[in-house]
């Protein structure tokens, strides 16, 4: 299945804030996304329904959808480990993620294949239990 990645204002601004080290290291692990590489897990709770990529001390969070025989990766949120979940958890819960809007206005435009693998994951990755670290 051919895989298309979006990269949202909030991911392109906290690139370039970084350094160039590290700004270069998680750009190459984003791309790589597209290519299934990267350590990646399905979060938990009210973050269920979206999946991180792990860099260093940093975090990508994104979202996976099937549209037309092809697989979308939509990366709509980057931050620090230290803040990155309660802080996303915020910004979903007052909707001020543009990203996660599909085409008809609706909050979450969640697809099939991001609902099954709500359940089993892609391949080469593993959910995260109840009562596991998220990292």
């Amino acid at each position: 299945m051919k895989v298309r990645l979006i990269v949202g204002e909030r991911v392109k601004s906290f690139l370039e804030s970084l350094a160039p080290e590290p700004r270069r290291k998680l750009w190459r692990a984003i791309k790589e996304l597209s290519e299934e590489k990267g350590d990646t897990r399905q979060l938990e709770g009210k973050l269920a329904p979206y999946w991180r990529l792990r860099v260093d001390r940093m975090r990508v969070i994104y979202d996976q959808r099937a549209m037309k025989g092809e697989r979308i990766l939509v990366c709509f949120f980057a931050d620090y480990r230290a803040t990155v979940y309660s802080v996303l958890e915020q910004l979903l819960s007052s909707g001020l993620i543009a990203e996660l809007t599909d085409a008809s206005g609706k909050e979450g435009g969640r697809s099939k294949l991001s609902q099954r693998e709500d359940k089993e994951g892609p391949p080469g990755t593993r959910r995260v239990r109840k009562g596991e670290d998220q990292d």
